[in-house]
């Protein structure tokens, strides 16, 4: 069973690497270049909606990529890559009948649906030998996929549950409220839910999604720190768009995230003094495409003050207090070492 989570966890931790890090390098920097690109804007624009597009497409990226990790066939991959779009929630059909794809879906359904998927396809397997290629497809879609999407309202109301209780935290005082939903934040980024869409879902905002931002950076910050020993650099900086890459690590070994946490409470605390704010849209970024810290300098005003208090709270802090921590949990405790933070592609 934990070999299977674990399998499990990589091809979903992967999906969100694949499909989310273009937009989130991009993103939001294209958005304040378009309006100012002349001749380029058309290319500029189609680059941007690309970006977009292919986030839409997680689902089936991730149900391929578990059915890489569990060594199955093409045929097995895909089809547990469409029930995983069906149980996704990334379509919605309106009475006339007309479909619209738009945002990454319910992330954690999409884990239970390709888990449900690829146990059903294993189960299959050779037993329908020479009608594999016409059923194995449409029957994990009609199954699988099916209870996927019977089950979806039930996910995504206990993500909204988990949103309320984070929304909780914005009636307390700022600085109490910014630590703990900055350590929330940070933790959510590591698992299996959606920061974007727990934000996005409880619209949280003001200094409640600043907090969560630093959270999220906190996170991607440490692990990019943590991990370039283990990996290359370009795997090491990946973490910066979504530390979701340690999704399998920190399940197996949550102590691995002890350094970012920490972190994080700090950040989250200096949040509520300084007053970073944000936007629904913008809580579950962090750092990915700078959307935290271009978002705060939007709502507060570009100028020399809050462009200083965007460096230090978004880039100068995080590194300054991971490599600290980072240091103190790997030399004087020895909780932590750099192979805990090793991505394996292979399969």
């Amino acid at each position: 069973m934990k070999d299977f989570f674990s399998k499990l966890l990589t091809g979903m931790s992967l999906g969100i690497v694949v499909c989310l890090i273009p937009n989130a390098l991009v993103g939001e920097i294209l958005k304040l270049i378009i309006p100012h690109a002349g001749p380029l804007e058309t290319f500029l624009t189609a680059v941007l909606n690309a970006s977009v597009l292919v986030m839409s497409l997680l689902p089936v990226i991730m149900g391929v990529l578990i059915g890489i990790q569990f060594k199955l066939n093409p045929v097995q991959m895909c089809s547990i890559g469409l029930a995983a779009f069906i149980g996704s929630g990334v379509t919605t059909m309106d009475e006339n009948g007309v479909i619209t794809m738009a945002g990454i879906g319910t992330v954690i359904n999409i884990g239970i649906t390709a888990a449900i998927a690829t146990l059903f396809v294993k189960f299959l397997d050779v037993k329908l030998k020479d009608w594999t290629l016409l059923l194995m497809p449409a029957l994990t879609i009609f199954i699988p996929g099916l209870i996927g999407l019977a089950i979806l309202p039930y996910v995504r109301d206990a993500s909204l549950a988990i949103g309320e209780g984070i929304i909780y935290l914005t009636n307390l005082q700022p600085v109490f409220m910014g630590m703990l939903i900055a350590m929330v934040f940070s933790i959510l980024i590591l698992s299996p839910i959606s920061t974007i869409g727990v934000a996005t879902a409880i619209m949280i905002s003001g200094v409640a999604a600043g907090a969560a931002n630093l959270g999220v950076a906190a996170s991607g910050v440490g692990m990019c720190i943590a991990a370039y020993k283990a990996n290359n650099l370009g795997t090491a900086i990946a973490h910066l768009a979504s530390a979701k890459i340690q999704m399998r690590n920190f399940f197996m070994k949550p102590r691995i995230a002890y350094p970012m946490i920490i972190t994080a409470a700090i950040l989250g605390a200096l949040s509520g003094v300084l007053q970073i704010v944000g936007t629904p849209y913008s809580a579950g970024f962090g750092l990915a495409g700078f959307v935290g810290p271009l978002k705060y300098l939007d709502l507060v005003g570009w100028n020399f003050k809050s462009i200083t208090i965007a460096t230090v709270m978004f880039i100068a802090l995080p590194v300054i207090l991971n490599l600290i921590f980072i240091k103190v949990f790997e030399k004087k405790f020895k909780w932590i070492k750099s192979d805990d933070y090793l991505v394996s592609y292979e399969h």
